[in-house]
């Protein structure tokens, strides 16, 4: 049999008599992972074209050619033609876009404050079928376009969901493999799900009100190790979203009152919700397997809520198949006072009494002290990541201020200090300046002064036992 590949190709045509192009197309690129995506494909997908798979992976047509035609003839007998001749047609992107800008006027129109059942309506007459990603697109497309604010997504987002959710009711829900982060974080919302409905049938039991606040630890860890990775994809608009729904909760949990549960257990079903259908089918279409290992990583320093992470999953990583003997030396690093190995100097850092990580001049986060009782959380997904985007939407204003004194010299610190529950808390930012007087960075110091501020009298060394 042979086969002929050529610009006009339909994929899904061609994915049926080789179904394991699918296993080639993602080694090729992760985001061909939609091609696999049930609705998609009975939808715009089946007019994907080599061409738009082309566009969609970021390779050179020609390239795409070799590597399915390798596939094919590693894996069976047919021979392959390859017919670069053939005009290079793509259907699928010109299709994503009309509806993106369909789905996009739709949700204008709500925020212009229009019906929402007749937008419903509309949204079944324009479009029969949507994905999870094709809404997180929509979003991260209106903020970046600068037609509404984050705020403004973020305020209508539950209507956003509301509009769509006929169409991602029926989609299948991603599995994977226990000890995959997206396993953990489904059997976290299940668990928090079990919470909300034995409250809503008990909403006395203090004990459950005290359970669900763990769930506080889910969002930390997705804010510390998932929304990093996708926004080093370029993928900002579900993290913000979702983000500001999630603080929303951990006030309602750090300030509750007998009125305000209903509100909290919808806020968390809802939020259950937009990660099970919009949050995860995104991350798994968007991230490589190395990337799932880097969150994978940084997941036991947060902890986990109500659930212990199963361990089938094993990834093959560029570790492993880089894997080296060699322990490299520990050269000792000359100070302005003295001088220390990298150990040593590691290891003071996380002895010292108080939480420490240092910003560079770019204002991406350099470095934190992996304490063992730190006082905010923190994983190695924030490395790299912009220190705006390692607070809540609500102190961006402050924390740019803060960069921009420090910048100009107008101000060398920032205090602050707050009460968390019986604990004091002081908080400082100082700018960080070489001898010259050039500014390289900030680093900020959170501690706990509860028991400082307690003290009287003396203690002297010879008190000491």
């Amino acid at each position: 049999m042979a086969t002929t590949l050529k610009a006009s190709t339909k994929i899904l045509e061609l994915t049926k008599t080789y179904p394991f192009l699918f296993d080639t197309l993602v080694g090729i690129s992760p985001k061909l992972k939609r091609l696999q995506n049930p609705i998609l494909q009975k939808t715009i997908g089946k007019r994907a074209t080599l061409t738009d798979v082309s566009k969609m992976a970021d390779i050179p047509l020609n390239r795409l050619f070799e590597k399915l035609a390798k596939s094919i003839s590693d894996n069976t007998s047919d021979s392959v033609v390859i017919n670069k001749e053939d005009k290079e047609i793509g259907e699928w992107q010109e299709e994503l876009q009309r509806r993106q800008r369909a789905l996009k006027d739709l949700i204008l129109e709500l925020h212009r404050g229009e019906d929402l059942e007749g937008l419903q309506a509309k949204f079944k007459e324009i479009l029969k079928d949507v994905s999870a990603t094709e809404i997180a697109e929509m979003e991260q497309s209106l903020i970046s376009s600068g037609e509404l604010t984050a705020e403004q997504v973020t305020a209508l987002c539950d209507l956003h969901v509301l509009v769509f959710k006929e169409s991602l009711d029926v989609q299948q829900t991603p599995e994977t493999t226990p000890g995959h982060p997206i396993h953990t974080y489904m059997c976290e919302n299940k668990e928090a799900q079990k919470l909300v409905d034995h409250l809503k049938a008990n909403p006395d039991d203090k004990d459950a009100i005290e359970e669900l606040g763990k769930i506080v630890v889910h969002y930390t860890r997705l804010q510390n190790q998932l929304f990093p990775m996708l926004e080093s994809r370029g993928i900002t608009g579900p993290s913000t979203v979702m983000w500001a729904k999630q603080d929303e909760i951990r006030e309602m949990i750090n300030s509750p009152t007998d009125s305000s549960l209903g509100e909290l257990l919808a806020a968390v079903e809802d939020l259950i919700y937009k990660e099970n259908n919009i949050l995860f089918p995104t991350a798994l279409e968007n991230l490589s397997e190395y990337d799932w290992v880097k969150v994978r990583v940084g997941e036991e320093e947060i902890g986990y809520a109500w659930i212990t992470p199963g361990a089938k999953w094993e990834p093959i990583t560029p570790m492993d198949i880089h894997q080296t003997d060699q322990t490299p030396s520990s050269p000792e690093i000359k100070l302005n006072t003295g001088s220390l190995t990298l150990k040593e100097v590691d290891l003071v850092l996380r002895h010292l009494p108080f939480d420490m990580s240092f910003v560079g001049v770019d204002e991406e986060v350099k470095y934190y002290s992996a304490t063992d009782d730190r006082i905010f959380p923190r994983s190695p997904g924030v490395i790299g990541r912009s220190v705006i985007n390692c607070h809540p939407r609500k102190s961006f204003d402050k924390v740019q201020r803060i960069m921009k004194y420090f910048k100009q010299g107008k101000k060398d610190k920032a205090v602050f200090w707050i009460q968390m529950k019986e604990r004091f808390i002081l908080i400082s930012y100082f700018a960080v300046r070489d001898d010259n007087g050039e500014f390289v960075g900030t680093l900020e110091v959170s501690q706990d002064v509860t028991d400082i501020r307690s003290l009287e009298g003396e203690q002297r060394l010879l008190d000491w036992d």
